[in-house]
């Protein structure tokens, strides 16, 4: 077995099939299929069950998933290290981030790291739930992950840097804007408005699910899973929107109203980075993580007392 074969099963993982992993590999499709009959023969199993033109992992590929990607990263994060010491400052920063902290605190740590690294691509993928980044991160899916979370996420496999606390705001339909000239509202001040949710299993979703629990009488006007679909339908009159503090400036360019919801719903926004073996592109990302942190001073003390 070799990092080649390695990173050929991970491109069919990644894409979907040979022919797309081919194409981002920039080898013939002949080519892939031999070297992935190859890995099989010599690891004694079928990785992958070929469905006409599709396939489908095996048991066994599931399993050799998780550490190709740890031996993969490795060999990268030896190479970048050997090009740190020949001053090359070029390279690749994987990156996984939750919706709402992909805003926020994300665009603003890209921008420090663009300024002092302008040379390294950062590819920042999507996950929609802390599980999801937090494996990513595990497996060596990606060196960094953002995610947020109702509490102060917690991990013995993966390290945690807490970032900051991001309440909950409503971002105001301009159509049904009863709520006077106020910074805040409470949840009973929802009552008999329509508002746009994202799924189950979101912060903002709970808030609305509890507010209605409570009896306060939320109309659920629109469920979408694509949040940058929000702030367009709260624009056309839709509903209002429960959305983190990270969307208000976002919100204030579109011209629409924020408040603060009383008494505050806080998502609390952390870094997951594995402990040991990081590429130089990843260390010095978590620096501007640590710098960011900093300058939320607050958020810090409020952590450290819970």
């Amino acid at each position: 077995m070799d990092v080649r074969q390695l990173k050929y099963f991970l491109a069919v993982v990644d894409h979907g099939g040979f022919t797309r992993a081919a194409e981002h590999l920039l080898v013939a499709q002949p080519s892939l299929s031999q070297t992935i009959k190859g890995l099989e023969r010599e690891l004694g199993v079928s990785l992958f069950h070929r469905i006409g033109r599709r396939v489908v992992l095996s048991e066994a590929g599931q399993e050799l998933m998780g550490p190709a990607r740890v031996v993969v990263r490795d060999l990268e994060a030896a190479r970048a290290a050997i090009d740190e010491l020949k001053g090359v400052r070029s390279g690749r920063l994987d990156v996984v981030a939750m919706p709402s902290p992909g805003i926020e605190p994300l665009t603003s740590m890209m921008a420090a790291y663009a300024r002092t690294h302008p040379s390294v691509t950062v590819n920042a993928a999507a996950a929609f739930t802390s599980e999801e980044v937090a494996e990513a991160v595990r497996s060596g899916g990606a060196e960094i992950g953002i995610l947020g979370a109702d509490r102060p996420f917690r991990s013995a496999e993966v390290d945690v840097m807490h970032l900051e606390q991001q309440p909950l705001v409503l971002i105001v339909n301009p159509q049904a804007d009863d709520f006077g000239g106020g910074e805040a509202i409470r949840r009973k001040d929802l009552d008999g408005h329509r508002v746009v949710v994202s799924q189950r299993g979101s912060l903002m979703r709970w808030l609305v699910d509890d507010a209605l629990a409570g009896g306060v009488r939320v109309e659920i006007a629109a469920e979408v899973a694509h949040r940058t679909s929000v702030l367009p339908l709260v624009l056309a009159g839709v509903g209002h929107a429960i959305m983190p503090s990270s969307w208000t400036p976002m919100a204030s360019q579109m011209g629409l109203r924020v408040v603060r919801i009383a008494p505050a719903t806080v998502l609390y926004v952390a870094l997951l980075s594995r402990p040991a073996d990081l590429t130089p592109a990843a260390r010095a990302f978590l620096t501007v993580a640590a710098e960011y942190a900093a300058d939320h001073p607050r958020t810090s003390e409020a952590l450290a007392a819970e």
